[in-house]
């Protein structure tokens, strides 16, 4: 893991950790991440807090203004509803929208705590650990998987579900967030999902697939 952590930062950088948000921020900000673009995440969230002071007039708020406020994240309809459906259940359960005690829960406490929530994964779950709380979790988005598979991480059939427990075990906790950040670059850049550039990857010779890939003509 550190031998391909290491190449991923000489190949793509390093990753410092971003600014931690709030566990509701993190939380709303990782569901509008969903099937869009981090620029046009960011502008999501960015449009929703002008447009709303607090997390009490995102819940109480008409669906369609929420949507409005997040229509540059894609499916604003759909991510909308979840949002605020999300938030009811935090009121519901807390008395108020803040979870900030769940920094004194385990990491597995806190991480049953969110995937009991409307729409929320593991994925999620892990984010929000991972980024807003410092734990020691290992967020699995697509990219990660499908470059975890190609790499011999784990196994062609383990879902990415799986992934998260797996990886997480593997994956030493001072590396999470750098090998994390540095599988998702290389999935978005060279281990694309069609035609990967194998022939410029930093990490072919450490690559289960690799080979196969260029010898079938499916890589360049």
């Amino acid at each position: 893991m550190r031998a391909l952590t290491r190449r991923l930062e000489k190949s793509h950088g390093e990753h410092h950790p971003k600014e931690q948000l709030p566990i509701i921020d993190e939380l709303v900000a990782t569901v509008l991440s969903q099937a869009t673009s981090d620029v046009n995440s960011g502008r999501a969230f960015a449009g929703l807090k002008a447009r709303f002071s607090s997390w009490e007039e995102v819940l109480h708020a008409p669906t369609p203004e929420v949507a409005d406020a997040i229509r540059s994240g894609g499916i604003a309809d759909v991510k909308a509803r979840r949002i605020q459906e999300i938030l009811t259940v935090i009121e519901e359960r807390e008395h108020m929208l803040d979870l900030s005690r769940l920094h004194d829960l385990s990491d597995e406490e806190v991480y049953h705590y969110l995937c009991s929530l409307p729409g929320v994964g593991p994925k999620t779950s892990a984010c929000v650990l991972l980024f807003s709380m410092g734990r020691d979790a290992f967020p699995v988005d697509t990219h990660v998987h499908r470059v975890a598979i190609r790499l011999g991480l784990i196994g062609p059939k383990v879902s990415a579900q799986a992934a998260h427990s797996m990886l997480g075990r593997r994956v030493p906790p001072e590396l999470r967030y750098p090998f994390h950040m540095g599988l998702i670059r290389h999935g978005r850049t060279v281990c694309r999902p069609r035609v990967p550039l194998c022939s410029e990857c930093a990490l072919f010779d450490l690559c289960d697939s690799g080979p196969d890939l260029l010898a079938s003509g499916k890589a360049r």
